[in-house]
Protein backbone atom coordinates (compact mmCIF):
# COMPACT_ATOMS: atom_id res chain seq x y z
CA UNK A 1 0.00 0.00 0.00
CA UNK A 2 1.57 3.09 -1.09
CA UNK A 3 0.14 7.03 0.65
CA UNK A 4 3.03 9.28 -1.42
CA UNK A 5 6.02 9.17 -2.20
CA UNK A 6 7.69 11.69 -5.01
CA UNK A 7 10.55 9.63 -5.81
CA UNK A 8 8.57 6.70 -7.42
CA UNK A 9 6.36 5.56 -10.20
CA UNK A 10 2.41 6.13 -9.29
CA UNK A 11 0.90 2.69 -10.09
CA UNK A 12 -2.49 3.43 -11.55
CA UNK A 13 -4.90 0.54 -10.91
CA UNK A 14 -5.42 -1.64 -13.77
CA UNK A 15 -6.91 -5.29 -13.64
CA UNK A 16 -9.34 -5.36 -10.74
CA UNK A 17 -8.73 -9.73 -10.69
CA UNK A 18 -6.99 -10.63 -7.74
CA UNK A 19 -6.14 -7.18 -5.91
CA UNK A 20 -4.05 -7.13 -2.73
CA UNK A 21 -3.63 -4.50 -0.42
CA UNK A 22 -0.20 -4.49 -1.06
CA UNK A 23 -0.76 -3.12 -4.84
CA UNK A 24 -3.14 -0.31 -3.68
CA UNK A 25 -1.50 2.88 -4.71
CA UNK A 26 -3.73 5.63 -2.96
CA UNK A 27 -2.09 8.74 -4.60
CA UNK A 28 -3.28 7.02 -7.72
CA UNK A 29 -6.76 6.51 -6.36
CA UNK A 30 -6.91 9.94 -5.43
CA UNK A 31 -6.02 11.56 -8.80
CA UNK A 32 -8.84 9.22 -10.36
CA UNK A 33 -11.30 10.35 -8.09
CA UNK A 34 -10.20 14.02 -8.44
CA UNK A 35 -10.36 13.54 -12.32
CA UNK A 36 -14.07 11.51 -12.63
CA UNK A 37 -17.48 13.65 -12.23
CA UNK A 38 -20.00 12.45 -10.16
CA UNK A 39 -22.98 11.44 -11.19
CA UNK A 40 -21.55 9.96 -14.52
CA UNK A 41 -20.80 13.58 -15.49
CA UNK A 42 -24.58 14.28 -16.44
CA UNK A 43 -24.05 17.57 -14.86
CA UNK A 44 -23.06 21.17 -16.34
CA UNK A 45 -20.27 21.87 -13.88
CA UNK A 46 -17.97 19.33 -13.00
CA UNK A 47 -17.56 18.02 -8.91
CA UNK A 48 -15.46 15.32 -8.71
CA UNK A 49 -15.72 12.37 -6.54
CA UNK A 50 -12.46 13.14 -4.50
CA UNK A 51 -14.35 16.11 -3.64
CA UNK A 52 -17.68 14.43 -2.59
CA UNK A 53 -15.91 12.18 -0.47
CA UNK A 54 -14.03 14.94 1.47
CA UNK A 55 -16.80 16.59 2.23
CA UNK A 56 -18.67 13.56 3.35
CA UNK A 57 -15.91 12.59 5.50
CA UNK A 58 -15.57 16.50 6.93
CA UNK A 59 -19.09 16.21 7.61
CA UNK A 60 -19.09 12.86 9.46
CA UNK A 61 -15.82 13.96 11.77
CA UNK A 62 -18.37 16.49 13.06
CA UNK A 63 -20.65 13.90 14.65
CA UNK A 64 -20.81 13.48 18.20
CA UNK A 65 -20.54 10.08 20.56
CA UNK A 66 -17.71 8.41 18.99
CA UNK A 67 -14.34 7.29 20.33
CA UNK A 68 -10.81 7.88 18.19
CA UNK A 69 -10.50 4.57 16.76
CA UNK A 70 -14.66 4.60 15.69
CA UNK A 71 -14.00 8.03 14.15
CA UNK A 72 -11.16 6.78 12.33
CA UNK A 73 -12.85 4.39 10.73
CA UNK A 74 -15.96 6.27 10.17
CA UNK A 75 -13.84 8.67 7.99
CA UNK A 76 -11.69 5.91 6.11
CA UNK A 77 -15.59 4.49 4.83
CA UNK A 78 -16.66 7.84 3.94
CA UNK A 79 -13.24 8.75 1.70
CA UNK A 80 -12.79 5.15 0.55
CA UNK A 81 -16.61 4.56 -0.15
CA UNK A 82 -15.93 5.51 -4.23
CA UNK A 83 -12.38 3.55 -4.87
CA UNK A 84 -14.04 1.02 -6.23
CA UNK A 85 -14.62 3.09 -9.14
CA UNK A 86 -10.46 3.63 -9.52
CA UNK A 87 -10.48 -0.27 -11.04
CA UNK A 88 -14.13 -0.50 -12.29
CA UNK A 89 -16.82 1.39 -14.07
CA UNK A 90 -20.49 1.95 -12.31
CA UNK A 91 -22.65 -0.50 -13.98
CA UNK A 92 -26.31 0.67 -13.92
CA UNK A 93 -29.15 0.84 -16.34
CA UNK A 94 -31.99 -1.17 -18.43
CA UNK A 95 -29.10 -2.41 -20.10
CA UNK A 96 -27.19 -4.05 -17.69
CA UNK A 97 -28.38 -7.59 -16.97
CA UNK A 98 -28.66 -9.25 -13.97
CA UNK A 99 -25.93 -11.53 -14.69
CA UNK A 100 -23.69 -8.76 -15.13
CA UNK A 101 -24.85 -7.04 -12.21
CA UNK A 102 -24.07 -9.84 -9.54
CA UNK A 103 -20.70 -10.08 -11.35
CA UNK A 104 -19.59 -6.40 -11.00
CA UNK A 105 -21.12 -6.33 -7.49
CA UNK A 106 -18.97 -9.28 -6.49
CA UNK A 107 -15.51 -7.49 -8.24
CA UNK A 108 -16.69 -4.48 -6.72
CA UNK A 109 -17.05 -6.25 -3.51
CA UNK A 110 -13.72 -7.41 -3.26
CA UNK A 111 -12.03 -4.48 -4.90
CA UNK A 112 -13.42 -2.44 -1.73
CA UNK A 113 -12.11 -5.12 0.71
CA UNK A 114 -8.75 -4.97 -0.63
CA UNK A 115 -8.58 -1.06 -0.38
CA UNK A 116 -10.10 -1.36 2.83
CA UNK A 117 -7.38 -3.28 4.09
CA UNK A 118 -4.66 -1.30 2.65
CA UNK A 119 -5.81 1.86 4.76
CA UNK A 120 -6.59 -0.69 7.54
CA UNK A 121 -9.75 -0.06 7.80
CA UNK A 122 -12.32 -2.56 9.26
CA UNK A 123 -14.52 -4.41 6.12
CA UNK A 124 -17.26 -3.22 8.00
CA UNK A 125 -18.79 -0.65 10.24
CA UNK A 126 -21.18 -1.01 12.92
CA UNK A 127 -24.52 -1.09 12.11
CA UNK A 128 -25.41 2.43 13.31
CA UNK A 129 -21.98 4.06 12.13
CA UNK A 130 -23.07 2.72 9.12
CA UNK A 131 -26.91 4.42 9.31
CA UNK A 132 -24.78 7.43 10.03
CA UNK A 133 -22.57 7.78 6.92
CA UNK A 134 -25.63 6.45 4.58
CA UNK A 135 -27.63 9.96 6.02
CA UNK A 136 -24.62 11.92 5.63
CA UNK A 137 -24.10 11.04 2.21
CA UNK A 138 -27.80 11.85 1.49
CA UNK A 139 -27.01 15.06 3.49
CA UNK A 140 -24.12 16.27 1.10
CA UNK A 141 -26.18 15.14 -1.93
CA UNK A 142 -29.07 17.47 -0.94
CA UNK A 143 -25.97 20.10 -0.01
CA UNK A 144 -24.96 19.66 -3.85
CA UNK A 145 -28.43 20.10 -5.14
CA UNK A 146 -28.31 23.27 -3.10
CA UNK A 147 -25.55 24.53 -3.82
CA UNK A 148 -24.73 23.29 -7.65
CA UNK A 149 -28.23 24.27 -8.63
CA UNK A 150 -26.84 25.80 -11.43
CA UNK A 151 -24.89 22.45 -12.67
CA UNK A 152 -28.11 20.98 -13.88
CA UNK A 153 -27.35 17.50 -12.46
CA UNK A 154 -29.46 14.58 -13.17
CA UNK A 155 -31.23 13.95 -10.06
CA UNK A 156 -32.18 10.24 -11.14
CA UNK A 157 -28.25 9.71 -11.75
CA UNK A 158 -27.64 11.76 -8.36
CA UNK A 159 -29.81 9.16 -6.26
CA UNK A 160 -33.70 10.78 -7.09
CA UNK A 161 -36.03 10.43 -3.98
CA UNK A 162 -36.66 12.85 -1.30
CA UNK A 163 -33.98 14.90 -0.17
CA UNK A 164 -32.54 15.09 3.25
CA UNK A 165 -31.29 18.29 4.52
CA UNK A 166 -28.16 19.85 3.50
CA UNK A 167 -25.49 20.66 5.20
CA UNK A 168 -25.12 24.11 6.91
CA UNK A 169 -21.94 24.79 4.78
CA UNK A 170 -21.88 25.64 1.39
CA UNK A 171 -19.82 24.24 -1.27
CA UNK A 172 -18.11 24.58 -4.82
CA UNK A 173 -16.01 22.82 -7.01
CA UNK A 174 -12.72 22.30 -6.81
CA UNK A 175 -10.12 21.91 -9.62
CA UNK A 176 -9.37 18.05 -10.00
CA UNK A 177 -6.19 18.37 -8.67
CA UNK A 178 -6.93 20.78 -5.81
CA UNK A 179 -9.37 17.86 -4.72
CA UNK A 180 -7.34 14.93 -5.28
CA UNK A 181 -4.97 16.64 -3.01
CA UNK A 182 -7.47 16.92 -0.42
CA UNK A 183 -8.31 14.05 -0.80
CA UNK A 184 -4.97 12.66 0.01
CA UNK A 185 -4.58 14.87 3.20
CA UNK A 186 -7.48 13.56 4.67
CA UNK A 187 -6.77 9.91 3.77
CA UNK A 188 -2.60 10.68 5.51
CA UNK A 189 -4.52 12.69 8.65
CA UNK A 190 -6.66 9.47 9.60
CA UNK A 191 -3.62 7.12 9.03
CA UNK A 192 -1.41 9.12 11.18
CA UNK A 193 -3.98 9.59 13.89
CA UNK A 194 -3.89 5.42 13.73
CA UNK A 195 -0.30 5.46 13.87
CA UNK A 196 -0.31 7.51 16.76
CA UNK A 197 -2.81 5.49 18.37
CA UNK A 198 -1.16 2.50 18.26
CA UNK A 199 2.09 4.50 19.06
CA UNK A 200 0.57 5.31 22.42
CA UNK A 201 0.93 2.89 25.47
CA UNK A 202 -1.89 4.33 27.21
CA UNK A 203 -3.80 3.70 23.81
CA UNK A 204 -2.66 0.39 24.05
CA UNK A 205 -3.63 -0.35 27.88
CA UNK A 206 -7.01 1.92 27.38
CA UNK A 207 -8.21 -1.25 24.41
CA UNK A 208 -6.62 -3.92 26.39
CA UNK A 209 -9.03 -2.92 28.89
CA UNK A 210 -12.07 -2.79 26.43
CA UNK A 211 -14.28 -5.59 26.24
CA UNK A 212 -12.92 -7.30 22.94
CA UNK A 213 -10.19 -4.99 22.65
CA UNK A 214 -7.74 -7.14 24.14
CA UNK A 215 -6.53 -10.90 25.49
Amino acid sequence: MSVSDTNRTIRWPGDPAGLTPEAVDFEAVAHVLGNTCCWGGRTVRFYSLAQRAVTVCTAVQALGGMDDENGRSLALHALLGDAWRAWLPDRTGADASAKAMEKHKRERDAVQRAVLEAAGAPAELPQSWDRALELTRLRVEATLVRDLAGGDMDRVAQRGGPLFPPLKKRTAPMRPDVAANRWLEALRTALRAADLRAADPRAAESRAQTPGGGT
